[in-house]
């Protein structure tokens, strides 16, 4: 067992150095599983259902599936079409010369007082001045080849990796159950039991912290649409979804819902007055402050504690190292990634134990 224990380690060690070295195949493994994992239900029912006789072939079922999520996607994004629309409506009609006169006043205002308590000692006017020139010489220096080309690298990496996640998802439902056969298959027989039991923990943590980051979107997609209606702001739909959608990643997510739903709230809202206006955008935050006081005091407890089992402290560290390794993905799948190796290890040390005192109460 001991010797069993070691090699479990220095797979783990080979395993994690493997996913660090080649970080963009193993992230395309994870997203991978995670997406069989929803489609196989759906698969499974339609692979069962029969027409004209026969069962639907298992790889017709998957290509549905997909279709079925594309379709899910293009529907969703419509919800956006109006809001680009208006916005770009609102870029064609824009009145630069208001815009200056508009930014002019409130940094003329900060210039005074800054004057005031004598921490500048520029003369009326040149912050504004400094300002402009600032962002006149940006654009000068702006790289726009450097720009198109990072565009272009980014647009080729993302069709390569959906490419790669649809390949590797389609072989994962087409040969059902095929790598998990595989991992266990490698196991030796003495812990052939307590490696099944591990792999159904696993997968059933993983289906409950799924199915609990689904409620967590319905719930913040419902909470934030009625209050955005309530509050008579425009596009509320779609700023509810983008804010669902964004919650996904951890901490920054709901900052950044809030955001996107203030500036689409004040850039297609109209105002008569500086009162109104700051109604209206005690309104927005009011309704965010709802939906993420929810979030954290019901949604979070449930999703995190509940599912996968995990202090909030360790939730907090393993999500940012998942950012220091890859980003905003790294966000997202770290929690998953943990609860794997997390789950595993105890289950393993378990059997370690229970392996122990069995041995010890046969010598005796």
């Amino acid at each position: 067992m001991q010797r069993f224990f070691i090699y479990l380690i220095l797979f783990i060690a080979a395993f994690l150095l493997f996913g660090w070295y080649f970080s963009n195949v193993t992230l395309y493994l994870i997203i991978s599983l995670i997406f069989a994992a929803l489609l196989r239900p759906l698969t499974n029912r339609l692979n069962d259902f029969h027409l004209v006789g026969q069962h639907i072939p298992r790889w017709l079922a998957i290509l549905i599936s997909y279709a079925s999520i594309g379709l899910l996607i293009f529907l969703l994004s419509l919800m956006f079409l109006p809001l680009i629309n208006n916005q770009l409506l609102i870029l064609s009609e824009m009145d630069l010369e208001g815009i200056y006169i508009q930014i002019q006043e409130p940094i003329s205002r900060i210039e005074r007082l800054l004057m005031r308590y004598q921490l500048v000692e520029n003369k009326p006017g040149s912050l504004f001045e400094e300002l402009k020139n600032s962002i006149i010489d940006f654009i000068k220096t702006f790289d726009f080849g450097g720009f198109i080309s990072g565009l272009i690298n980014l647009t080729s990496s993302l069709l390569i990796g959906i490419m790669a996640v649809g390949f590797i998802t389609f072989f994962l439902l087409l040969e059902n159950g095929l790598l998990r056969r595989n991992l266990l298959n490698l196991i030796p027989n003495s812990y052939f039991e307590l490696s099944v039991a591990t792999f159904t923990k696993v997968e059933k943590l993983l289906s409950n912290y799924l199915f609990g980051l689904l409620i967590q979107m319905l719930f913040i997609f419902s909470i934030a649409s009625l209050g955005l209606t309530i509050a008579n702001v425009d596009y509320a739909l779609t700023i509810a979804l983008f804010a669902a959608v964004a919650n996904l990643i951890p901490y920054a997510g709901p900052i950044l819902g809030s955001v996107f739903g203030i500036i689409v709230g004040i850039s297609t809202g109209t105002f008569t007055s500086d009162a109104e206006y700051t109604y209206f955008l005690f309104k927005i935050l009011s309704v965010f402050a709802v939906v993420q006081l929810t979030d954290n005091v019901v949604l979070q407890p449930m999703i995190f504690s509940k599912t996968v089992k995990a202090h909030p402290l360790e939730i907090f560290v393993i999500i940012f190292a998942g950012a220091k390794i890859a980003g905003i993905l790294g966000m997202i799948f770290a929690i998953p990634v943990y609860t794997i190796f997390r789950v595993s290890i105890l289950e393993f040390f378990r059997g370690y134990k229970s392996y122990r005192i069995f041995k010890i109460k046969a010598t005796n």
